[in-house]
């Protein structure tokens, strides 16, 4: 894979985004990273600012997404446009890394977690670093299996997870690019 043809789609918050978004730069990886009028993001090379429409095409009840994931979420403006910037990043990548905890149900904690459910729904390759777990995991349509050093295979790829980044979190990131890119 070229680097000049890849593209990683983010969403440039602080955490696990803005992280894939630097070791995207430091590899000469393009980013696109999804964001809204009023959301303050930790990076800013590669913004895109998505309109109120394009949001809307991202748009999901929070009721459908609570029962999916088996949790209650908050209704308000802001929350409703993260989960629907997160609708873009995984729409526009054809594989997807998130980093964050997969729970005992199979779902991924936090607004994060809508992003991977979605990445399923989509039948889109999906990889999540579990940072308690320090480890790997691919979502073979069924159950998450355990990997060891994933390599992205597709130019476009998604990277996104969690506010509360780890070092292992981190250290997973700059692993899987230097892998992919190095």
């Amino acid at each position: 894979m070229r680097r000049e043809d890849c593209i990683l789609f983010s969403g440039a918050a602080s955490g696990a985004e803005a992280e894939f978004g630097a070791a995207a730069e430091r590899y000469g990886i393009e980013e696109v990273n999804f964001t809204f009028e009023g959301r303050k993001d930790a990076r800013r090379r590669g913004i895109r600012v998505l309109t109120s429409a394009e949001l809307q095409h991202g748009d999901v009840s929070l009721v459908y997404v609570g029962r999916l994931m088996h949790r209650r979420y908050p209704d308000t403006a802001m929350f409703k446009k993260v989960l629907q910037s997160i609708w873009h990043q995984v729409n526009n990548g054809r594989e997807i890394y998130v980093v964050g905890v997969i729970q005992p149900d199979d779902t991924v904690k936090g607004g994060t977690g809508w992003g991977a459910e979605f990445a399923k729904l989509c039948n889109k390759p999906l990889f999540v670093f579990d940072q308690d777990r320090d480890g790997w995991f691919r979502w073979t349509g069924e159950a998450w299996e355990a990997i060891k050093d994933p390599v992205v295979q597709h130019p476009h790829f998604t990277g996104t997870g969690t506010r509360f980044l780890k070092e292992s979190g981190r250290a997973a990131i700059h692993s899987l690019l230097a892998r992919t890119f190095g």
